[in-house]
């Protein structure tokens, strides 16, 4: 995707605060250190446009990143931190559920899962939760260049078993470092939105 602009636009804690003029949003949802931040900069081919928050699970709003004044990444607030008390957790389940309620310009939603390791309990919270407002879940295997080529099948298969997923839904392997399955993930960012009714202008990049 050549990308002509980026701008995060806001950081919202509710309804009032969120975009309204209609454009079509893809979000973003994951642990606290699952790179949630990588993905967006290595999607949009920018070092440090996304930044990670100095407090890990302390990030209690969305960013809204305006992208090509076409469409939306939103980059929700990170969960699954053990040092987060059960006040900021349930701020946090408030915030995600205003946003997954009624939300008509949300396409579909990546659910980021470190492909190293099996998805947790909050993974399968999330992905559930996900599937609850009726959403389409995308999920996004990061940090493949920790492991080898060989492997990511039998990482992909633990994956599924774990989230339980459905047989249509698809796991996309990735790595912001290397660039691995950057492209790809663009491919299927691009088809939900089309899928959704909207037009994508998608100048595609020589890597």
């Amino acid at each position: 995707m050549k990308i002509r602009s980026a701008e995060i636009t806001m950081s919202a804690v509710n309804k009032k605060q969120y975009p309204s003029e209609g454009i079509p949003e893809i979000a973003l949802a994951g642990r606290s250190n699952v790179g949630k931040s990588s993905v967006i900069n290595g999607l949009l081919n920018r070092k440090n446009f996304a930044r990670t928050s100095s407090t890990p699970g302390k990030t209690r709003t969305i960013n809204f990143y305006l992208i090509n004044n076409e469409f939306y990444f939103v980059d929700l607030p990170g969960y699954g931190y053990a040092r987060v008390s059960k006040t900021e957790k349930e701020k946090w389940g408030g915030i995600m559920e205003r946003y997954l309620e009624n939300r008509d310009e949300l396409c579909a939603i990546l659910l980021l899962v470190d492909i190293r390791h099996d998805p947790t309990a909050d993974d399968k919270m999330m992905y559930d939760w996900i599937k609850h407002f009726g959403y389409r879940c995308i999920v996004v295997a990061t940090k493949a260049d920790k492991i080898s080529r060989g492997q990511y099948q039998k990482h992909i298969n633990a994956i599924r078993n774990k989230l339980q997923m459905d047989k249509d839904e698809k796991v996309m392997v990735t790595s912001s470092s290397k660039k691995i399955g950057i492209s790809e993930l663009w491919d299927e960012i691009v088809s939900e939105y089309e899928k959704n009714g909207y037009e994508i202008t998608y100048e595609k990049t020589i890597d």
